[in-house]
């Protein structure tokens, strides 16, 4: 080994960031009463695709010396407080069955933007219809000619083209 080649850590290859990450966040969560991130991390394992994309965890709040019974305040977006209000309990329970112990006691709700972090991701917009072949085209155009008015021939040619287009 050339003693003055640059030395080489042996953990240093290339990491995915979800590898990462949870060890990277864990003091701040720490500091936010998160002492398991994967409240936070696995969220919409925990209480469901649909209800993760309308709410938030923010803190976990233990009484003093304690490590049951916390109050978990859950940040949430419009309307959805009440509903999740009546789902609490339900909600209380999935997450105490995700740590398998009554970690859990209670929620507090609090009505307001959610983080974008935790917003649901966009679609991306669907591919533009591809061009119909000329045969393709011949025969919307027989299709649509029994439409005797024009704006209606025109409105069903559109859509012709738009479905024969579109993948399958």
């Amino acid at each position: 080994m050339d003693p003055d080649a640059p030395r080489r850590r042996p953990n240093s290859r290339p990491r995915t960031l979800s590898t990462v990450l949870p060890r990277a966040a864990t003091d701040i969560l720490r500091r936010r009463g998160f002492a398991q991130t994967a409240i936070v991390t696995r969220w919409p394992e925990i209480v469901g695709p649909r209800l993760a994309a309308e709410c938030a965890p923010e803190r976990l709040v233990f009484a003093r010396d304690e490590s049951r019974g916390a109050t978990l305040h859950i940040r949430t977006a419009g309307a959805l407080a009440l509903e999740l209000q009546h789902l609490a309990p339900v909600v209380i329970e999935r997450i105490n069955v995700f740590f398998g112990f009554g970690a859990v006691a209670r929620i507090a709700l609090s009505q307001g933007p959610l983080p974008k972090s935790a917003l649901p991701k966009r679609r991306a917009r669907p591919a533009p219809p591809r061009p119909l072949e000329p045969q393709e085209t011949q025969a919307l155009e027989a299709a649509v000619a029994p439409a005797r008015d024009p704006d209606l021939r025109q409105a069903l040619a559109n859509l012709g083209r738009t479905v024969m287009g579109s993948p399958k």
